[in-house]
């Protein structure tokens, strides 16, 4: 049987207020203040579509063989490159092997579940123990003063599926319908979407297509309607619930459409919301997932064993955000306006991609050596034994630290370095098992860091040079605060 083994699912730590959106732009857009409501995820200034799917993969792929797995998809719409393939980068980075045939599937926020519905494709008909893995993610931009402002929210979220015994979604069918229907655009020099009137979208589309595949789905399986325990539909809740009553699906079973919490996240949004629904699915249940753009797509699962994340997973994700209230911050994080830098980042140089390619290991892979002789890892990869009581030459082997992890053994903040949330954090860290790097701090504050503070590797963008079309990436070091929020969880629970 064919479905899904495994989930992952990523969202920023920083949510971003819509009532500060509406403070700042409420004057030119008075419309919005019935979307001021809740929070958005937003991605931190070194995040894009690229660091999204890797975080969502390694979580999907822990504990897995990545041996196994064959295929690669990137389901995105705000990929950072249309010629250099995106999947690619994100094999290297997961460490997935060099043979593994990879697809970048975009065009459409309903790449997401397009990807995930030829992957099972694929694998049903593939030999035994064929893998697949499926990533989306995406980090849209709505115009300010827009609705999709208030509305656009970034995350991805990630599959493992496969065809053995260790299935624990199997699926039941999936259904397409394929229509050019005009809601939303976006041109390659866009940078926000344009989009159609929102009435005749909902009218028109979302309230006929959706219905017409959902039907198909459940008729070409041969399920009735009531047997649906759970609807994934990448619409409102109000409005999810209206289709679902029309098709004879209790409007009990549709998912949380995130909104409040996270906001329409693009090719990731049906993905997410599928996520949660299988992490609290009991097995026996029935659900049905469904996308919208460029017509609509629909799948069918039957749980066989519940799917819980083997990482954070959606709910402990959308539980540990952090408020993001500055406006202009956000902005800034989103390069939306021009802003003064500095001297010294106007002189960008340039990446050598031919040094790129011989050290792809150790930039993407965060590969470093470690000695056969006395086990001692080093970073970055040397020749030389770095123990004084060792010191033999050429006697290294591949040792990759992106899942290690480390500790902080020292840091500093420099207000000179160019940087959009200064001051710059950097420092160096020592890895459990042995090993030293000197690595940039992300996602936290100068006051949050403290010296023996456990840390975890994160893929992030280094740097974005936009003259020479670049986007540079490498691996940072992020504080472990899941102790923190499990003693708020505590407190919180023991003060009822």
């Amino acid at each position: 049987m064919a479905g899904i083994v495994s989930l992952g699912v990523y969202v920023p730590r920083l949510r971003l207020e819509r009532a500060a959106v509406y403070k700042a732009m409420g004057w030119y857009s008075p419309f919005t203040a019935s979307l001021a409501r809740g929070q958005k995820s937003v991605a931190y200034y070194d995040e894009d579509s690229i660091t999204m799917a890797v975080a969502a993969g390694l979580e999907c792929l822990i504990g897995a063989d990545r041996k196994k797995v064959d295929r690669l998809y990137l389901a995105s719409t705000t990929l950072p490159y249309q010629e250099r393939q995106n999947g690619a980068l994100l094999s290297q980075a997961l460490d997935l092997k060099d043979d593994i045939a990879a697809f970048d599937i975009t065009g459409t926020v309903s790449s997401g579940l397009s990807a995930l519905v030829d992957a099972l494709d694929v694998v049903s008909s593939a030999d035994r123990d064929s893998y697949a893995l499926v990533c989306s993610s995406d980090c849209r931009l709505g115009k300010p003063g827009s609705q999709q402002e208030h509305l656009f929210g970034d995350g991805g979220a990630s599959f493992l599926v496969g065809n053995g015994d260790d299935v624990k979604a199997e699926v039941k069918g999936t259904y397409s319908i394929t229509a050019d229907f005009p809601d939303r655009r976006r041109a390659p020099a866009d940078r926000f979407d344009k989009t159609w009137e929102e009435r005749w979208i909902r009218d028109a589309g979302l309230s006929k297509l959706i219905p017409a595949v959902v039907n198909g789905l459940l008729d070409k399986a041969g399920i009735e309607p009531g047997q649906v325990d759970k609807l994934v539909m990448p619409v409102s809740s109000r409005l999810a619930g209206s289709l679902a009553t029309r098709m004879g699906i209790s409007s009990k079973s549709v998912q949380d459409d995130l909104v409040a919490t996270i906001g329409d996240t693009g090719s990731a949004y049906s993905s997410m919301i599928l996520c949660g629904a299988l992490e609290k699915a009991k097995t026996g249940d029935k659900v049905v997932a469904v996308s919208f753009g460029s017509g609509a797509k629909a799948v069918l699962f039957e749980v066989k064993e519940p799917l819980a994340s083997k990482g954070k997973g959606l709910s402990r994700s959308i539980a540990h955000g952090i408020a993001l209230t500055d406006y202009q911050k956000y902005c800034t994080f989103r390069e939306i306006g021009p802003r003064e830098v500095g001297i010294r980042a106007e002189a960008q140089p340039a990446t050598a991609f031919s040094v790129l390619w011989r050290e792809r290991k150790t930039v993407f892979g965060f590969y470093g050596t470690k000695c056969r002789k006395c086990g001692t890892p080093q970073f970055p990869p040397q020749r030389i034994c770095a123990n004084p009581e060792c010191g033999v030459v050429d006697e290294m082997e591949p040792y990759r630290f992106a899942e290690k992890i480390a500790e902080v053994f020292t840091y500093t903040g420099d207000m000179l370095a160019v940087s959009p949330e200064p001051p710059q954090i950097y420092g160096i860290v020592d890895f459990e098992g042995g090993g030293r790097a000197w690595l940039d701090f992300t996602d936290c504050r100068l006051e949050d860091l403290r010296v023996g503070m456990p840390v975890r590797m994160t893929f992030r963008r280094k740097y974005n040079d936009p003259h020479r079309s670049i986007s540079g990436y490498f691996w940072k070091a992020v504080p472990i605060i899941e102790n923190a929020y499990k003693e708020k969880e505590e407190e919180e629970q023991a003060h009822g």
